[in-house]
């Protein structure tokens, strides 16, 4: 039988970036300035591609149950999502259905998301849509732009999944990897939208944090 896998907790560096998304696509960008996350992981990190939905072994652990109560944070058993972690029952996770309603009501109450959320990923894609959505929990928009929105947010995850390549244990080749899949998400979610896409995805996500602006665009 397998040994079961060593748990790791890592703090990731992610700072705030400045929006690139032109118009009012966002109504409160860096409401809360992104500095740090603990991720809980395995001391190996498991591969894949990152695909268009969030992995079912990602999970926000709740840190502060007071907190999360205070919030009003949808929650269910930590260990019902995260499996190998040794989480009991006294330990919460946000729902997973409960990313979106966790964004309005951490901005809603100012409740800095590190405050009350770690995240535990095992899996390079959960990592990513993990950062992805840390990128959401700090920068609220009405979502009735769900393609740029994302594209914000995917923009983000990806400058901090390179900026902690190292303390993550990530070679160049994974990071170019994440990158080429983001870019085909980009390409699906504007497409699948009737709309052109805005830039050049490919280019915008191999290069490093764009500064200049990202134009919304209208049907193609």
């Amino acid at each position: 039988m397998p040994a079961a896998p060593h748990v790791v907790t890592t703090r990731l560096r992610v700072p705030a970036k400045p929006c690139v998304i032109e118009g009012d696509v966002f109504d409160a960008w860096s409401w809360c300035a992104s500095d740090h996350l603990v991720w809980l992981h395995h001391d190996r990190l498991a591969e894949g591609s990152v695909a268009t939905t969030n992995p079912a072994d990602l999970v926000f652990v709740v840190t502060d149950g007071d907190v999360a109560a205070r919030v009003g944070l949808p929650r269910e058993l930590a260990r019902l999502h995260a499996k190998g972690f040794g989480f009991d029952e006294a330990t919460w996770a946000l729902a997973p259905y409960a990313i979106d309603d966790a964004t309005d009501l951490l901005h809603a109450t100012r409740t800095r998301p590190r405050d009350v959320l770690a995240l535990c990923a095992p899996s390079l894609p959960a990592l990513v849509w993990g950062l992805h959505d840390w990128a959401h929990f700090h920068n609220h928009g009405p979502f009735d732009d769900p393609p740029m929105t994302e594209l914000a947010c995917d923009l983000v995850a990806l400058a901090w999944l390179r900026e902690n390549r190292e303390a993550i244990g990530l070679g160049e080749d994974a990071v170019a990897r994440v990158a080429r899949d983001l870019a085909g998400i980009t390409r699906q979610r504007f497409e699948g939208a009737g709309r052109r896409v805005p830039c050049d995805a490919e280019a915008i996500f191999d290069g490093p944090y764009p500064i200049a602006p990202v134009a919304r665009t209208s049907a193609a």
